[in-house]
């Protein structure tokens, strides 16, 4: 079990094996890998954590090492740090102890020798990195010191064996013996002299080589200063090459393209058509993009000057180089004049004023553990959760939140290539993931048949639906549609297990955006979300994976990847990076940005495989682009957001009563209104109240069936489509069927589009809101 070691540990080597180290009352001691190693004690899970993740270190300078019985013994440095261990026998044990006892005397050595020379370890005159390199040195001769100080007092204790060894062995020569026992004793005598006389020299030649290291460190520095500064040099001399080099060929190109008069460009082109930038802006247009090291697959570098120095009139030639149709405006300016925003995109009529403001959230203690603890390995709506770790909303609003940033289709609505049309739906894919960066609140499981509607028609020319069309497993659909032109439409199913330590939440289907004028039809999924710190310290949330934005009717894609936060990456928290290709795998698109802040866009000029390979040694590919151009930007919080549960402007007004909408719709759950309200006890009563209720009533919905023999809900599926549903594409999850319950306004259909069984919304609904006739919906609150 534990590694093999020395009988006795050497002074100033590194020290590793097996120890129990006390955790907690509830799994006592745990086996730990423990390395001993310049004065400090460090522990592992196992030995394959010593490369990345250590989980504790104690200083033995300071430290206090005390034995309890005959296998254990406390390392303690003074309060802050206690380690209670034990060995698997006396042996063991004895072991670790000379080996720390040494370990600290020489770290304490050291200490006052750092102390000591402190204010020398720097020149006046140097700059930091002189003194780190000072340093450096004056560490390697400490640490040659020491050595030859371990073989000094190696060497006393040898001496003084031998010694006593001597005298015994003259002792012997004076008893009168035989002549052959005399002779042995002789020849041990010389033998023990020479290995005295052996060791003396041995301890010479060290103390000689430290004698000579110092005398060269002098040398040893300003060889090693010279190097690197030279090095400098020679990088500095290399970046002026490259700067020079990229003037001249700016300046060859504008000699040839430009005429040679200093009268403006515009005026010698055909028309008067105005000019976007003049030549003083060729710097910034040629900003350096950094290569990415973690996330991207790619590297971008700023296009040949050549694509930016473009007048007005030469835009529709721009477009006709990148194959894309005639008259194509450019995205810079497909964002600036469709935005739906401005004055001149829509009339001005009165809208009704939302509320701006919630109570703000009670400070209620809760014992965690206590819940916690029986939840380990379950599925997360299995739970029964108070609403201590709710926040005032539905799953089913938080599915509709997905459209706060509904501008972004608005304008993808608006353009004639769908190149372009697919940067803002990636965008959008991003956005809807904004507001769950403070979101640490869980929202409430809707119940079998709670609808939510979100009309938004007269202020953003939208209607939203959600409906709760299963209940084990959950799943919600969700159909949005656009006077200005889109259609939205998702089934999502949540997959989430309780790890322990952090919270995994899976999300199942496809989402699809129609867009009617170029019947564009694009899919992708959602990432995993994953909430960390569950059970200690502060909760945060993380978004990972991959998505692939498809365009079923031109074979466009972008893929689209969320990097997942690491403590040890140096690129940016959060990022988000993409490409946009056609159909024959041509880049024309990168994106990037960060899923809680911004996305942009640049334009592909050109693209070529890179020289150096990536992490996972493969080429990267090189993207000359333009400069990007801002797609999204998030909206700030409103003012006192960390009191109202974080919600955004949109979320705020999710909850808000309204009249004339369903008794099913989540605005009327008394749970829900009651924890909005900062009545948690009585929401809490309210909501198991609601919880048996579901129980009771499918209870009888299976009783029901049973004795009828009726089946579970069918799935009306194309005749072309039927082979497809029971063969190659089997269903991700049976929504439906286990609840034997048939929606209200979704019904079970194969996607003509993907092929995977999901809800679609049948109709109906926004008529019969008209009408006030909600006979049909049934009681479930």
């Amino acid at each position: 079990m534990s590694e093999p070691k020395a009988p006795t540990p050497a002074p100033g080597d590194t020290y590793k094996g097996w120890l129990f180290k006390w955790t907690n009352y509830i799994k006592g001691y745990q086996r730990r890998w423990f390395v001993l190693s310049n004065g400090l004690l460090s522990y592992y899970r196992t030995q394959a954590e010593m490369g990345h993740t250590c989980r504790g270190t104690i200083n033995l300078a300071t430290a206090n090492i005390a034995v309890e019985d005959s296998c254990n013994f406390v390392i303690s440095n003074g309060g802050t740090q206690t380690y209670h261990l034990k060995a698997s026998s006396e042996v063991e044990r004895q072991r670790w102890i000379t080996a720390l006892e040494l370990a600290k005397a020489k770290a304490f050595r050291m200490q006052a020798e750092s102390d000591d020379s402190g204010d020398d370890s720097t020149s006046p005159g140097g700059g930091q990195g002189s003194g780190s390199r000072n340093s450096e040195v004056q560490s390697t001769l400490r640490t040659l010191g020491s050595k030859v100080e371990d073989l000094s007092t190696c060497n006393d204790l040898i001496a003084k064996h031998g010694s006593a060894l001597q005298r015994s062995l003259s002792e012997l020569e004076g008893v009168r013996l035989g002549g052959e026992t005399s002779e042995k004793i002789r020849q041990v005598t010389e033998r023990a002299t020479l290995f005295r006389i052996t060791s003396n020299a041995m301890i010479n030649a060290c103390r000689d080589f430290l004698a000579l290291a110092q005398a060269h460190s002098k040398r040893w520095q300003k060889a090693l200063q010279a190097e690197r500064e030279q090095r400098v040099r020679l990088e500095e001399t290399l970046e002026q090459l490259a700067k020079q080099h990229n003037h001249l060929e700016r300046a060859f190109r504008g000699a040839t393209v430009l005429p040679s008069s200093k009268s403006n460009p515009a005026i010698d082109s055909k028309g008067p058509v105005p000019v976007k930038g003049d030549v003083s802006d060729e710097d910034e247009e040629n900003e350096f993009f950094d290569a990415c090291e973690d996330v991207q697959e790619f590297i971008t570098v700023p296009a040949d000057p050549k694509y930016h120095r473009r007048s007005g009139s030469n835009v529709s030639g721009i477009s006709s180089e990148l194959g894309m149709d005639d008259g194509t405006t450019s995205l810079d300016e497909q964002s600036l004049g469709s935005n739906p925003e401005s004055p001149q995109s829509r009339e001005v009529v009165p809208v009704r004023k939302r509320r701006s403001r919630i109570p703000d959230k009670p400070n209620y203690s809760l014992n965690l553990w206590s819940i916690m603890k029986n939840c380990i390995g379950k599925e997360l709506s299995k739970i029964p959760m108070p609403v201590n770790f709710n926040e005032p909303l539905s799953m089913l609003q938080r599915l509709s939140e997905d459209l706060e940033y509904y501008e972004l289709l608005d304008r993808g609505a608006k353009c004639q290539s769908s190149l372009e049309q697919m940067c803002y739906v990636a965008a959008f894919t991003v956005s809807s993931y904004s507001t769950t960066v403070h979101r640490t609140g869980k929202p409430f499981n809707p119940l079998l048949g709670e609808t939510f509607e979100l009309d938004r028609g007269q202020e953003s020319g939208y209607r939203s639906l959600c409906e709760q069309v299963s209940h084990h497993p959950p799943a919600a659909a969700h159909h949005a549609i656009s006077e200005r032109g889109w259609t939205l439409r998702q089934e999502i199913a949540l997959a989430s297990k309780f790890r322990g330590k952090y919270l995994s939440i899976m999300p199942l289907g496809s989402i699809h955006c129609i867009f009617e004028k170029s019947n564009n039809h694009y899919t992708w999924k959602k990432v995993t979300t994953t909430v960390h710190n569950i059970i200690v310290g502060k909760l945060w949330i993380d978004q990972s994976g991959e998505i692939d934005v498809v365009n079923h009717r031109t074979g466009d894609r972008c893929h689209l990847k969320f990097a997942p936060y690491s403590y040890f990456s140096r690129d940016v928290a959060r990022k988000v990076t993409g490409v946009v290709t056609d159909k024959d795998g041509k880049a024309h698109y990168v994106l990037s940005g960060t899923w809680d802040e911004k996305m942009e866009c640049s334009r592909v000029m050109q693209s070529s495989r890179g020289g150096e390979n990536g992490t996972d040694g493969r080429q990267k590919t090189v993207y000359q682009t333009l400069k990007a151009k801002e797609l999204w930007r998030k909206t700030p919080l409103p003012e006192g957001a960390e009191n109202m549960y974080y919600f955004s402007t949109l979320a705020l007004t999710l909850n808000e009563p309204e009249e004339g909408v369903a008794p099913t719709d989540s605005r009327r759950r008394p749970d829900q209104r009651l924890m909005e309200q900062g009545r948690w006890e009585e929401a809490n009563a309210e909501k198991q109240r609601l919880e048996e209720k579901q129980r009771t009533v499918r209870r009888e919905r299976e009783r029901e069936a049973n004795h009828n023999g009726s089946p579970a809900e069918e799935v009306k599926e194309p005749a072309d489509k039927a082979e497809t549903l029971h063969g190659s594409h089997p269903p991700a999850y049976s929504s439906g069927h286990q609840d034997n319950y048939k929606p209200m306004w979704f019904e079970r259909q194969v996607d003509p589009m993907t092929g995977e069984p999901t809800h679609i919304y049948r109709g109906g609904y926004w008529e019969a809101k008209e009408q006030g006739n909600w006979d049909s919906c049934p009681d479930i609150f």
